[in-house]
């Protein structure tokens, strides 16, 4: 292991010797300097990881050393030493970009403590973390064992999705494989629960978790009314731990919030879930109801152009009566129309934006190659998430939705997986283009690898004719027809897809933030 190398500024450096020994003692190179000058010399000639810096010098003060210092290595950091505690020192020393400073009389363990804070702070924080996942691995190998109930599964996402953040920056290969081969094993647990008790939650729905067509109903109708407007922000395409990485961007502007989650139907698509949760009906009773605003895989036109008009209905089954408006952005230009009429809808009981640009980035991703590079893995496309949402009309959106003391609803209508084994189907003309799902006529397929369901009505869905039935993706498998088989097998394969079973694509995040 290579030893740091820490240069110490001061004009009394003689008489810190004893501390340099005992820092040498704990593995520190110490490279003593007199004054400011000679220091700067020093800085251009040779390579520091820190530098110790005595605030009260003659000649060239530390302040003016500090100046110095950053114009030639800005990302050096450097520690004041001082006596002199007063306010407008410290401010000029931290506008300085200062990474700590030390008050004297200086103690030897104090200083090794401060640059064990800023040299070693995330080999300390990673080695932590490793030893607590890796104590954590068997309890949650016996949990999975043990998962009974949709409540269960909710829980278990939760803590994966957890340890998966905290071991994201790790650079120890074989845990985070550990952990992906962990997080496989779930997911073939969790399809394998879906495809036994999927069917129930229909039968049942005293004992089926909140579903896409009950969400509105049950979860978000109640906000609504209560003398506080509510902005409702349905992010197409987010997953829960997407919802993490952009999470300390939002709620530090709100007083409380609060998370949970729904179950998405299946498929988890926009056409069947978000139809849904606009509706307050199954696809199945929307095609049967309201023929009008529903458009089967196998036909032509948009599958979601009418979420407004299924509103509505919903909105006037439960008796509300209050104006609301809602709004559907597809790129920047729509955002920002948005933003700058916001101020006409900022009274409404209820205020709905449709943002689909979480959607766009998924779908672009097997389309275009700069996209594929940029989101190659989870954390690529939480950190892709992240850094298109912190400068996004979106957030903007929400600042200027918190400026009006409005209450906050973000949630999804399904989420994605990165898929990475694909599947050869067979099917007629008509069959769907979705790569996690399949419906259509005499399909044909390896039957242990989906979800197959031959009577649709069954979980909701409308039956397109006879031995038209449906299939679902398990695992990180994708669907591809034997025409062009190995084209379209390396075109989307380490893709973001959804449509098919999967805690990502199921579990989705439902958030309350509170003005």
């Amino acid at each position: 292991m290579l030893k740091n190398k820490i240069l110490w500024i001061d004009d009394e450096v003689d008489l810190l010797k004893p501390h340099i020994i005992f820092l040498e003692k704990k593995g520190y190179i110490t490279q003593p300097c007199t004054n400011g000058n000679d220091a700067i010399d020093l800085i251009v000639k040779n390579k520091y990881d820190l530098i110790l810096l005595d605030e009260n010098m003659p000649g060239l003060s530390g302040i003016e050393t500090l100046k110095k210092i950053k114009k030639i290595q800005n990302n050096l950091p450097v520690v004041m030493v001082t006596k002199n505690e007063e306010e407008y020192l410290m401010e000029e020393a931290i506008g300085s970009k200062i990474a700590d400073y030390i008050i004297k009389p200086v103690k030897p363990m104090q200083i090794v403590m401060t640059l064990k804070k800023i040299l070693q702070h995330s080999d300390i924080i990673q080695n932590m973390t490793l030893n607590n996942y890796q104590n954590e691995f068997l309890k949650i190998s016996n949990e999975l064992s043990n998962l009974k109930s949709f409540s269960d599964w909710k829980s278990f996402y939760k803590k994966l999705v957890y340890w998966e953040l905290e071991l994201e920056n790790s650079s120890d290969i074989n845990m985070i494989d550990i952990f992906d081969n962990q997080l496989k094993e779930a997911n073939s647990m969790f399809s394998k629960f879906i495809s036994k008790n999927y069917k129930k939650w229909f039968q049942n729905i005293e004992e089926a978790p909140i579903l896409s067509n009950s969400l509105f109903k049950e979860k978000i109708f109640p906000h609504i009314g209560k003398n506080t407007p509510v902005l409702l922000l349905i992010i197409d395409n987010l997953r829960l731990d997407q919802w993490k990485s952009i999470q300390n961007y939002i709620t530090p502007i709100y007083n409380d919030y609060e998370e949970s989650e729904y179950f998405s139907i299946l498929p988890t698509t926009t056409q069947y879930a978000r139809n849904s949760i606009f509706s307050g009906m199954t696809p199945l009773e929307i095609s049967q109801f309201l023929p009008e605003y529903w458009i089967n895989d196998n036909e032509i036109g948009g599958k979601n152009n009418f979420e407004e008009e299924l509103l509505k209905i919903q909105l006037k089954k439960l008796d509300f009566s209050e104006k609301f408006s809602y709004h559907k952005i597809t790129n920047i230009k729509s955002g920002k129309n948005l933003i700058s009429s916001f101020n006409n809808y900022k009274d409404e009981a209820l205020i709905c934006v449709v943002y689909n640009f979480v959607d766009m980035i998924s779908h672009a991703k097997s389309e275009m190659e700069i996209i594929k590079e940029l989101a190659s893995n989870n954390k690529a496309y939480r950190s892709l998430t992240k850094s298109w949402f912190s400068n996004s009309p979106l957030f903007e959106l929400i600042k200027k939705s918190r400026s009006y003391n409005q209450k906050l609803i973000i949630t999804s209508d399904h989420g994605t997986i990165n898929v990475n084994n694909s599947i050869e189907i067979i099917g007629d003309r008509e069959s769907s283009i979705n790569l996690r799902y399949k419906t259509g006529k005499s399909l044909k397929f390896p039957s242990k690898k989906v979800f197959e369901v031959n009577s649709p009505e069954e979980i909701g869905l409308p039956k397109l004719g006879i031995n038209h039935n449906y299939i679902f993706a398990r695992d990180l498998n994708y669907f591809i027809y034997p025409k062009n088989y190995n084209y379209y097998s390396n075109l989307f394969k380490n893709s973001f897809q959804h449509g098919g079973i999967s805690m990502e694509e199921m579990i989705v995040p439902f958030i309350i933030l509170n003005p």
